[in-house]
């Protein structure tokens, strides 16, 4: 029990009350209680999410002898906070990740509605003579399946696939407890 508790900790940033009661109402099921405890501290994160985060760290990361390079730019709300370890290895960690997975965007709500539709078209295509309540669930399956492709926030950490960026990143606003978010970045590989 103590191990489960000590992962679920690093996983989440979640506190030991919150995932003990976590543990007793959905078992031990760590997919459950990750997600139970998204549910409920997604309260903790909407509060946070109208503070302003404006100080933070540009980080870089360049890979492939010098072939591919990335900047980031991850806010959060205080520069003592963005001199925390934990900060620095989140912004090199995300780095790496851009280095590494190629996102277009940082979240879902930045990807344009034309690349949306576009994707749509794109998927309609194979889809000829099957029925329409059919093509509709493809269709919305495979936008989904697109935008965890193309938005950072949605994509699978490159070094665990069990966890995605934006729960990289809500751990460490739990652990630090400001607002950190990701403003930007940019990805250049030499000869494009």
């Amino acid at each position: 029990m103590t191990q489960i508790i000590k992962e679920l900790r690093e996983l989440t940033g979640a506190g030991l009350m919150d995932i003990k009661d976590a543990l007793e109402t959905v078992g031990e099921d760590k997919e459950k209680v990750i997600e139970y405890l998204r549910k409920k501290g997604s309260l903790k994160m909407s509060k946070k999410a109208d503070r302003v985060a404006n100080e933070g760290v540009v980080e870089t990361y360049v890979h492939a002898g010098g072939k591919i390079g990335v900047m980031v730019e991850l806010n959060c709300e205080t520069d003592f906070v963005a001199r925390t370890d934990d900060f620095k290895a989140l912004a090199k960690d995300i780095a790496l990740h851009i280095a590494a997975a190629n996102p277009l965007y940082v979240n879902v709500e930045d990807v344009p509605t034309e690349v949306i539709e576009k994707e749509k078209e794109i998927a309609k295509e194979s889809l000829t003579g099957k029925p329409d309540n059919v093509v509709e669930q493809i269709l919305q399956g495979k936008v989904a399946k697109y935008l965890e492709e193309v938005a950072l926030m949605e994509q699978s950490y490159v070094k665990d696939p069990n966890i995605k960026i934006k729960d990289m990143l809500g751990a460490v606003t739990g652990k630090l407890g400001e607002k950190i978010s990701i403003k930007r970045f940019a990805r250049f590989v030499l000869g494009n």
